[in-house]
């Protein structure tokens, strides 16, 4: 069974009243809720409390869900809400963030040609590419995302939501979510391009 259908089995024996099914939910559910809530929300305290709350009000708002087979879209829903929540009152919430045109891909003039700016990542060490402070550099970069493209990335690339399924999370079209999704992906590789052509150069 796939982790899909088991959410989905899990889900509907919830509904019929099934407490054996609350332990292996959560299971599955809790470490999900702690990753995408820290990389929206930035701060380990904040996450924890989300993915708390999250499983608390799933739990309290099941006999709402009309769809099982959506459970996971729902679910990110809720942490989505509660994260914005979490962000605008935080105290660790970031006094400025960066715009789009900021995180934007550079380009320089080549030959009279305009051409991107990227680093050569095949020059880098193979064990860069998995290392803790390169994780560190992602979560940086996922976390400075303007709220619109942060959480379309997390929902389609971390959560591996479907482009319908996170459009309705977040309740615009699946056009905006492509869109978003494109300029989010690229504000992320600037500043990994940024930060791996400085090692390349180091």
């Amino acid at each position: 069974m796939s982790q899909v259908a088991e959410e989905v089995e899990l889900a509907r024996r919830l509904i019929a009243g099934d407490q054996t099914a609350f332990e292996p939910f959560v299971g599955i559910f809790q470490q999900k809720l702690f990753q995408y809530s820290y990389l929206s929300c930035g701060q380990r305290e904040d996450a924890e409390e989300v993915a708390q709350e999250t499983l608390l009000k799933v739990f309290q708002s099941l006999d709402q869900l009309r769809e099982p087979d959506r459970i996971r879209p729902w679910v990110f829903r809720i942490a989505r809400n509660l994260c914005y929540m979490k962000r605008r009152k935080s105290i660790f919430a970031p006094e400025v963030e960066f715009s789009l045109e900021e995180l934007g891909p550079s380009f320089r003039e080549e030959g009279g040609r305009r051409r991107l700016e990227i680093a050569d990542w095949s020059a880098l060490p193979d064990s860069l590419a998995m290392n803790a402070e390169l994780r560190e550099i992602l979560s940086a970069a996922i976390s400075g995302l303007p709220d619109i493209y942060r959480s379309v990335l997390l929902l389609r690339d971390v959560e591996e939501l479907s482009t319908e399924e996170a459009a309705g999370v977040l309740g615009v079209s699946e056009e905006v979510v492509k869109t978003r999704l494109h300029r989010a992906r690229l504000a992320v590789r600037k500043t990994l391009d940024s930060s791996l052509m400085a090692v390349g150069g180091a």
